[in-house]
C-alpha cells in the first residue's frame, strides 16, 4: 500500500536581490516500501509523468536476482500522484527509464536492460516502450543498434529529440575494464545509427545530451574510474567534431536543462559533501557550474529529472535519507531563484 506523502516547504532568503524570499516546495510523491530510484519527469497531454526503477534494492533482491521493474506515475497537479503502469521483463533488470516525446506525439521510455547470471553482468540490451495516450504502454522491446556501434553490453542512457531526430549517448563495456561512449541518432526510437565515437578516458558512462536555441549540442558525461571528474562537450551540426573540457567535480546521474539562452541548471549526486546528497548547480555553456541548492537527501540518491512549468522549474529525484529504501521526491522552484 502506498504510504502518505510527506510535504516539506522551505523558504530561502538571499541578499543578492534585496532579501527577496524564495519558497522551494519539496514533496515525497512515491513511497510504497520498495527501492524507487533513477527518475525522469515529463509533461504529456496536460498531465505530469514521473518514471523510475522499482525493486527490492539498488540491484539484487533477496534471492540474488536482478529483475527491477519500471514504474510510471502521473498527476494532474504535481501534488496528487497515481500509478499508471509497472513494466517488467523476465530475465532483465530494467533500469534508468528516461521519458521523452517523439515527433509523432508518442510518449517514449528508453530503458537500460541488464542481464545477470550468478550476480555477474553478462549482457545489456537497451529496451524501449511507447504510449500514445499516457495510459497504456507497450511491453519493453529491444532497440536495434546499427553500424556495429554496440557490442552486447550497451546502454542508451537518454534520448533527446531535436526536430525529427532523436539523439542519445550510448556506452558499451570493453574487455580492458574500460568503456566506450558514442553518439547515436534515431528517427523512430527503435532503430539507432552511429554518428561518432568518442575517445574519452576514465570509464565514461551516463551522459545527457541537450541543445541550445541555435541547434548546438551539449553533452555532460559521468566518468567512473578512479574518481574522475565529469566531462563537458559541445558540438555543432552534424555533431561529428567536438570540443571537450574536464569539469570541476564528479558526477552521478547527471541531467541538465537550458532555462534560457544564458543559463543552465544541472543536477547530480555530490561527491564533495561529507555524505552523498543531490545538488543543483547553475552555469552556462562553458561548462562552469556552481552549487545553488542542496536537496533534502542522503545515502542512495540523485538522478534528477527536469521540466519548466510556467514560472517554475520542477525537479524529480530519489533519496534514502528518510527510509531504508529510496523514495521519489518532487521539488518546485520559482525560476527567479536561478535568475539573479
Amino acid at each position: 500500500m502506498r504510504k502518505q506523502i510527506l510535504i516539506i516547504i522551505f523558504s530561502i532568503c538571499t541578499s543578492a536581490v534585496l532579501a527577496q524570499n524564495y519558497c522551494v516546495e519539496v514533496r515525497k510523491i512515491w513511497d510504497n516500501g520498495s527501492h524507487s530510484a533513477f527518475t525522469s519527469l515529463i509533461k504529456f497531454r496536460g498531465d505530469y509523468y514521473c518514471s523510475f526503477r522499482e525493486g527490492e534494492s539498488h540491484i539484487f533482491d533477496e534471492k540474488d536476482k536482478a529483475e527491477g521493474k519500471i514504474r510510471v506515475i502521473k498527476s494532474s497537479d504535481g501534488i496528487n500522484w497515481e500509478n499508471v503502469v509497472l513494466l517488467g521483463k523476465s530475465g532483465y533488470d530494467l533500469r534508468d527509464p528516461k521519458l521523452s516525446i517523439t515527433p509523432t506525439g508518442k510518449m517514449m521510455l528508453i530503458i537500460g536492460g541488464s542481464i545477470y547470471e550468478d550476480r555477474k553482468l553478462t549482457g545489456r540490451v537497451p529496451q524501449v516502450s511507447f504510449s500514445e495516450d499516457g495510459c497504456f504502454f507497450t511491453d519493453p522491446a529491444p532497440v536495434r543498434i546499427h553500424d556495429s556501434a554496440g557490442n552486447g553490453t550497451d546502454w542508451i542512457w537518454r534520448v533527446t529529440w531535436e526536430g525529427e531526430t532523436g539523439y542519445a549517448a550510448m556506452y558499451s563495456l570493453l574487455n580492458n575494464d574500460e568503456s566506450r561512449l558514442c553518439l547515436l541518432s534515431t528517427k523512430d526510437g527503435v532503430n539507432f545509427n552511429l554518428i561518432t565515437r568518442f575517445d574519452i578516458p576514465g570509464y565514461p558512462n551516463e551522459a545527457t545530451v541537450r541543445f541550445d536555441a541555435g541547434g548546438d549540442m551539449y553533452m555532460m558525461v559521468r566518468r567512473e574510474k578512479e574518481n574522475q571528474k565529469g566531462y563537458w562537450g559541445k558540438s555543432s551540426p552534424p555533431y561529428t567534431k567536438w570540443t571537450w573540457k574536464e569539469m570541476d567535480f564528479r558526477l552521478g546521474g547527471p541531467d541538465f536543462i537550458h532555462v534560457n539562452d544564458g543559463l543552465i541548471v544541472m543536477g547530480t549526486r555530490s561527491h564533495y559533501t561529507s555524505f552523498p546528497k543531490t545538488v543543483l548547480l547553475t552555469g552556462n555553456e562553458t561548462g562552469k557550474f556552481q552549487e545553488v541548492y542542496v536537496f533534502p537527501s542522503g545515502g542512495d540518491t540523485s538522478y534528477p529529472g527536469f521540466i519548466v512549468e510556467g514560472d517554475q522549474l520542477w525537479v524529480s529525484y530519489y533519496s534514502s535519507h528518510e527510509t531504508p529504501l529510496a523514495s521519489v521526491y518532487l521539488a518546485k522552484f520559482p525560476l527567479d531563484f536561478f535568475i539573479r
